[in-house]
């Protein structure tokens, strides 16, 4: 459970630099910098060891590898489009939808705790949402990409805990990561090759491309290893608060839609957040 409480946190401030960088940069660069990153940090899980089953199973880090890219664009055009204060908070129903899977796959009937749980985040969005009515088109845009991204997220996190012991953690995880840069190659034609070179852009990159993959080896390598898909998603849904407090200290130093915020407007969506994550421990811990 330390691992995804700590990937929670490396999470917001690798979305925090990818969204810095995108304000100079396209998200085409960010997306391929950080694919390139995570083939090159999940290559040093190899010597772990694990087996390499029958052809028939290669499909596997394949289909993991292109939800994995769904998932990451999704993000990073929920925060392009809108607040990391916003986009993380709904990033965390992921852990509902977990849950929901999990059930549709075993045929189980959701309890009443299921329920409650889903009310509460309904009621959590609707918080988030009701307090910036500037721009509403945009705020239910990083919404449903938000929910989007947590949705292939989901099925990864699934797929990773029920084909991962045929692998072995020492070889899913660096093919998958492979897949990943090579899906990712023919992005490099339109990657801002001049841009990445400006100081105010290389560190924003340096940090979303190094925190976004720590995170992604901290969770994956916990799901892989320990699987319990639900419970570390519990964990590290609590992004969401981290992700609002983050925001808005990051915005009132260096600038960003987070700090011109009325109080009125940070406290609602801090009572959206806290209800998502309530959602969330509800549906897994009672669920």
């Amino acid at each position: 459970m330390l691992l995804p409480l700590l990937g929670s946190v490396v999470f917001v401030a690798g979305l925090i630099g990818m969204q810095r960088a995108q304000l100079h940069v396209s998200m085409t660069t960010t997306i391929f910098l950080n694919n390139i990153c995570t083939a090159f940090a999940f290559s040093f899980f190899w010597l772990l060891g694990g087996t390499i089953p029958n052809v028939d199973l290669w499909y596997q880090p394949v289909l993991l590898a292109i939800l994995f890219i769904a998932g990451l664009i999704l993000t990073f055009a929920a925060v392009r489009l809108g607040d990391v204060s916003v986009a993380t908070p709904v990033l965390g129903l992921k852990v509902i939808i977990v849950a929901a899977l999990m059930t549709i796959w075993l045929g189980q009937i959701p309890s009443g705790w299921i329920w409650l749980a889903a009310t509460l985040a309904a009621i959590g969005i609707g918080l988030i949402q009701w307090t910036d009515r500037g721009h509403p088109k945009r705020l239910w845009g990083t919404i449903v990409m938000a929910i989007s991204a947590a949705t292939c997220y989901a099925h990864f996190d699934i797929a990773v805990q029920q084909w991962a012991p045929n692998w072995g953690t020492g070889r899913l995880m660096p093919l998958i990561a492979w897949c990943i840069g090579l899906f990712s190659l023919p992005l490099a034609r339109w990657v801002q090759w001049s841009a990445i070179g400006q100081p105010s852009v290389r560190g924003w990159l340096l940090v979303g491309c190094v925190a976004t993959t720590a995170q992604a080896c901290l969770i994956i390598s916990t799901l892989a290893t320990f699987g319990d898909a639900a419970r570390v998603n519990v964990v590290f849904s609590l992004r969401g608060l981290w992700g609002l407090m983050m925001a808005v200290f990051v915005a009132r130093i260096w600038g960003g839609h987070e700090a011109e915020l009325t109080a009125r407007t940070l406290w609602m969506r801090c009572g959206g957040a806290v209800l998502l994550t309530s959602a969330v421990i509800i549906a897994v811990a009672l669920g």
